[in-house]
């Protein structure tokens, strides 16, 4: 059980798993989830780490389908600038590995964003805290555990 499916489980809230065959060669963590798994683009979210200029650290929620947007992610964040977050560095803060790091049960809790698109799903996927390893869950679920603020964070 990751710390992901443990906090899904303490906090009583409805979620799926959903697993498959991870492929250590792939180059693209969240496109394999899209794959593997038979669902939209749209709907499996990736969680990245990003750096403020203030030098804090915030969690970006959003579509495996999108780039995200670091001068919308800045804003949001009321910053004027963000840079990705080095993946050593990720891995370190989360406690998960890079293709693997959930939103959910993360070591340390950092400020999140979603991106607003989630608000036209019904249920979104996102890492749930190893390669191969997917949860389904509601929105709402994801954002209230996640402590999240919805904002447009994406280019497509």
């Amino acid at each position: 059980m990751t710390p992901a499916v443990r906090q899904l489980t303490q906090a009583k809230v409805p979620f799926e798993l959903k697993e498959y065959s991870h492929d250590p060669k792939t180059p693209a963590y969240g496109e394999e989830a899209v794959k593997a798994l038979g669902l939209s683009a749209d709907a499996v979210f990736k969680t990245l780490l990003a750096r403020l200029e203030d030098g804090r650290l915030v969690v970006a929620i959003l579509p495996v389908s999108r780039q995200l947007n670091l001068k919308a992610l800045a804003k949001a964040a009321s910053a004027k600038k963000a840079t990705m977050a080095e993946p050593a560095e990720a891995e370190r803060v989360t406690g998960y590995l890079v293709g693997g790091i959930s939103p959910l049960g993360q070591k340390k809790a950092l400020p999140t964003f979603i991106d607003n698109t989630v608000e036209q799903l019904d249920l979104v996927h996102v890492s749930g805290g190893r390669r191969g390893l997917e949860i389904a869950l509601a929105p709402n679920d994801l954002k209230h555990l996640t402590k999240a603020t919805l904002a447009s964070l994406t280019q497509k």
